[in-house]
């Protein structure tokens, strides 16, 4: 596999937000530069029982001018948001888009919260016993912000959705600029959006995180952080594709890691989110002394700014006291999976304008905190580089480098390594080793039983068995499949980490409904009783990437980490990232987990839909496959059970729930993943829901006419929703032990439009 390392430079062309400073991203320049705070009483929300009354709302609630489907009287904010902001920022970059064809451009969108307010009124109906039109929930998850996005815009190419928390912007920068560098996509819009709940002001409450007062991060006298809600998105594109003079700033590189210390505190040391500066710096070609401002994470709690600070030091050393930081959540709060794309806004104007923004509020030293954080007022700066860095709930951590345009020298090309996968874990409803589910397709066994008048496949996890109390307690249903499948993946492939070893090995996790035990758990209790309900041991495990962080407390993998919300498509997603991980050098092995759980809500939900008539079966399953780097593999001496030869993301851009019935982005998809190989076995997406099977199999058809063989497991095994494709997956390279020579082009599909193939190969 390639990565197509002739490395092309990612410049940023476009820019467009909605924050508390206003509806545009001039707005948000003005408003921070001017040092001035837009964190005030929110209107829009009931705010009795929270330690705080403030917030940085979005005073402006204007409906988009780009359309999305919804219910009849029902809006969605995070879409909504993240659809103005998208408008603003193609807008922003005139006709550079004009040269690039539909195909070629991606969208990549990183949420914490996602539609949650939709979900949560779809919840509260069904509660209460009340009718609630399920369309509700096809708002909820986060592949439906980059459908919508993908459909109002005609983007056709790679549509991701990315949410690892607070760090889920920064993510979706990184990973946007990736698919341009690989020569996946021309022009990439990325960037991040969430909104204000009384479920997320409840949980930060119960964790005592809220600021009564504006938020001050580094000051001394600190109380906590301010929440705030918005979007921010920058459209990206290959610099060649750009004339001179057009470009705002270039995106050099970026960095990732997983702390696997604590699910919410951050490693007092500063640990993992140095380790994130330092593989930016590397990937960007940039010396720590080039840097010369850096938008910090910047929170205002105790802990995070003293940890930030910590981690500065470590990978900087010197250069953090030379340099300017600044908080931005100082003037708009906190806004989650928006964070990273609102301040990296806010970080190309800096280097636009050499101008240092302030960081607010800052009245009283802290002795901890002891570095040149702009206090209060912004200040002229000479700097061609700067960092902006964002830090998560289950310690993912995001570091990108931004440049001037130009004036750098091109980042190094990394050796492009070739990807094998040399361990598998399978806890699937045909049992929970490989052997087990390669019986049950063997031997064409049925593995969903009746429940309720629905088939539904479980996983027949012996839990008590699979892991100690003491070590499960934290965990829900999501987190036990994700822990066990990937200790599961690393027994098979024979991997021990180590000290030595865990800063090289990542975890990807993808997951199409998320963690709903635990937001259901969560958002009941505040249903019933309001905010003084709100359990703090529930709320970490709300977030998405919950599953990913606990991976690495519990085994130890803390290098590259990211979470993936593909829909249904998410498993292979995850690979897909996974593999661009490794293939690109910045890990060994990459531990691709895909996973999702069941609830009598979720049952309930896909019911209400529609889908569970006929032939579509639901199934939970947790399916981890460790992805590494052949040279890796070679040297330790570990059994291959194939090769990742290439993969493809393509959408059918019909905006959410939205099917092309003809399959032809489908087929674009598996035609760019053979890339040319003329035959192979192809392991079909379908599972039992009509539109989609049969616009899958027409593209098939098209593709390799009647003579190819084509399986599709799910039609045995149910559909378990984001972990199909890696199901799939498994099963092909499992083909491959059992003797199967043939290549195997898997499939993989969300239900909303987005398509993933991989092309597999026995190991030469």
């Amino acid at each position: 596999m390639s990565t197509s390392a002739t490395e092309r430079r990612v410049v940023i062309c476009g820019l467009g937000a909605v924050t508390s400073q206003g509806p545009t991203a001039q707005h948000l320049w003005d408003g921070v530069r001017a040092g001035r705070v837009a964190i005030r009483p929110v209107q829009h929300l009931p705010m009795d029982g929270y330690r705080t009354r403030l917030g940085g709302e979005v005073l402006d609630r204007e409906a988009p001018v780009l359309e999305y489907r919804r219910p009849s009287g029902a809006r969605e904010p995070a879409i909504e948001f993240a659809l103005r902001a998208a408008a603003e920022a193609v807008a922003d970059a005139g006709d550079l888009l004009a040269s690039v064809a539909p195909e070629r451009r991606g969208i990549v969108v990183g949420t914490c919260n996602a539609g949650l307010i939709s979900g949560r009124e779809w919840y509260a109906r069904r509660m209460a016993g009340e009718p609630a039109d399920p369309e509700l929930l096809l708002l909820m998850g986060p592949q439906a912000i980059s459908e919508a996005l993908a459909g109002a815009l005609d983007f056709g190419g790679p549509c991701l959705s990315i949410n690892t928390a607070c760090a889920a912007g920064a993510h979706a920068l990184g990973q946007a600029a990736d698919l341009i560098r690989s020569g996946r996509a021309d022009a990439v819009l990325a960037g991040g959006t969430d909104a204000f709940s009384d479920v997320l002001f409840s949980g930060f409450n119960s964790l005592e995180s809220l600021s009564p007062a504006p938020a001050a991060p580094y000051s001394g006298d600190r109380q906590g952080l301010s929440l705030g809600e918005g979007a921010g998105m920058l459209l990206l594109l290959a610099a060649d594709l750009v004339p001179e003079g057009a470009a705002r700033a270039e995106l050099l590189g970026y960095g990732t890691s997983a702390d696997g210390y604590h699910a919410t505190a951050p490693h007092p040391e500063g640990e993992g989110a140095a380790r994130a500066i330092r593989a930016a710096l590397a990937a960007a070609g940039v010396d720590a002394d080039e840097v010369g401002y850096v938008n910090t994470h910047g929170t205002g709690t105790a802990k995070n700014d003293v940890a930030e600070t910590r981690a500065n030091r470590r990978a900087l050393g010197g250069a953090a006291h030379r340099a300017a930081l600044s908080s931005t959540k100082s003037m708009i709060g906190h806004l989650l999976g928006a964070a990273g794309a609102v301040e990296g806004i806010v970080t190309v104007r800096a280097l636009q304008e050499q101008i240092a923004p302030p960081t607010a509020g800052y009245t009283v030293p802290d002795a901890e905190c002891d570095l040149d954080y702009v206090p209060n007022a912004a200040r002229a700066m000479t700097t061609d580089v700067a960092l902006s860095n964002n830090f998560a709930f289950g310690g993912a951590n995001a570091s990108l480098v931004l440049a001037r345009p130009g004036r750098l020298a091109k980042p190094p090309v990394p050796v492009a390594e070739r990807v094998v996968i040399t361990g598998l874990g399978t806890l699937t409803s045909a049992g929970c080793d490989p052997e087990a589910l390669w019986d049950a397709f063997r031997t064409g066994r049925r593995c969903a039983s009746d429940e309720d008048g629905v088939l539904v496949g479980r996983v027949p996890l012996d839990v008590r068995s699979a892991m100690p109390p003491r070590e499960r307690r934290r965990l829900d249903r999501l987190g036990l499949l994700s822990v066990v499948a990937a200790r599961s993946a690393l027994a098979d492939g024979g991997l021990s980490i180590d000290e030595g070893n865990r800063h090289a090995v990542g975890v990807v996790v993808g997951t199409g409904a998320g963690p709903m035990e635990s937001i259901e758990s969560f958002t009941r209790g505040i249903l019933e009783e309001g905010p003084a309900a709100a359990n703090p041991a529930t709320f970490p495990n709300t977030v998405y990437n919950a599953a990913g962080g606990q991976v690495a407390m519990h085994l130890g993998a803390v290098g590259p980490a990211s979470t993936v919300t593909t829909g249904h498509a998410a498993g292979a997603a995850a690979l897909c990232t996974a593999a661009e991980i490794v293939a690109g050098g910045r890990a060994d092995a990459v531990l691709a987990v895909a996973v999702d759980a069941l609830t009598d809500a979720v049952i309930d939900g896909y019911r209400a839909l529609g889908l569970l008539s006929g032939d579509f079966a639901l199934a939970e399953a947790g399916v981890a496959l460790l992805v590494e780097s052949r040279s890796s593999a070679l040297a330790r001496g570990a059994t291959i059970y194939g090769e990742l030869r290439s993969h493809a993301v393509t959408c059918d851009a019909l905006g959410v729930g939205g099917i092309d019935p003809a399959g032809v982005a489908a087929e674009r998809a598996m035609r760019l993943a053979l890339n040319g190989t003329p035959n192979a076995r192809v392991w079909a997406s379908a599972c039992g829901h009509a539109v989609a099977d049969a616009a899958e199999a027409s593209a098939i058809s098209r593709v390799f006419g009647s003579s190819v063989r084509v399986d599709a497991p799910k039609r045995l095994l149910a559909e378990p929703i984001g972990a199909g494709g890696a199901l799939n997956a498994a099963l092909a390279l499992l083909a491959f032990r059992h003797g199967e020579r043939e290549p195997a082009l898997v499939n993989s599909g969300s239900l909303g439009g987005t398509h993933v193939s991989l092309l597999l190969t026995p190991h030469d």
